[in-house]
């Protein structure tokens, strides 16, 4: 089969599949053409993403694989056909969950003591329950907590390949500016203020969608103040590579 016979194969299996396809799915389905080959699979791709430019459906890597969406500029108008809000994360949440992304691996211990609060066990069951982290290991430290980082399915929902695509820390915005603009409540709270705020909004609103820009924007992280003593606990690299 060459390429011209391929390239529709593989652009309605990517179109009909639940999930996105990397290229090792894809090949797997050509298991009975011994002609096909990897790198066929990759050019097809190339093609179709070249296809698509300018159409309001684009090609998309992301982290699982390659998958077919309507293009983000387009997502206002999209969004009116449904009805529903959609799901938006309280403010805890969306620290916690950036805190993580940019610290990964990281501990429970860690990310309260950046906040400067206790973060609530609900917040940390949502994020393992809606698979965007898993635990990687245990910090060798007494009471052996556990290591956090994200997952691939993180990267399909913010649309990301690697987590190099995350906005890089210089972009960071200030976390009170966020929070107003997000209408997350007073960003001007006491730390007993916040741990109540933790308590009572740690499961999922629904008024807005997440973005990952809204990551970045909603902590503050200085290239200076980093976790030490990680010498033990395993990279993003291995973190990823032990889903495969």
């Amino acid at each position: 089969m060459n390429n011209e016979e391929l390239k529709p194969v593989v652009e309605g299996l990517v179109f009909a599949a639940d999930d996105p396809m990397s290229i090792k799915d894809l090949f797997a389905i050509f298991t009975d053409h011994t002609a096909i080959e990897q790198v066929q699979i990759k050019e097809v791709l190339d093609e179709l993403k070249e296809d698509y430019a300018g159409s309001g459906l684009e090609l998309k890597e992301v982290g699982s694989g390659f998958r077919f969406q309507v293009r983000e500029k387009h997502a206002e108008w999209i969004s009116k056909l449904w009805q529903e809000r959609p799901a938006r994360y309280s403010r805890a949440s969306l620290e916690t969950l950036a805190l993580i992304a940019y610290r990964q691996p990281i501990t429970r211990a860690e990310i309260e003591d950046v906040r400067g609060v206790s973060v609530s066990s609900n917040i940390i069951k949502t994020l393992l329950e809606r698979e965007w982290v898993r635990v990687v290991g245990h910090r060798d430290v007494p009471g052996k907590p556990a290591l956090y980082s994200t997952t691939k399915e993180f990267l399909d929902y913010f649309n990301l390949k690697t987590l190099e695509d995350l906005p890089p820390l210089s972009e960071l915005k200030d976390i009170d500016a966020i929070n107003e603009q997000l209408n997350l409540g007073d960003a001007s709270a006491t730390n007993a203020d916040k741990v109540n705020s933790d308590n009572d909004l740690d499961e999922m609103d629904t008024v807005d969608d997440l973005d990952v820009s809204d990551l970045a924007d909603v902590v503050k992280l200085d290239e200076a103040d980093t976790v030490d003593d990680q010498d033990d606990a395993p990279t993003v690299k291995e973190a990823l590579t032990a889903e495969n």
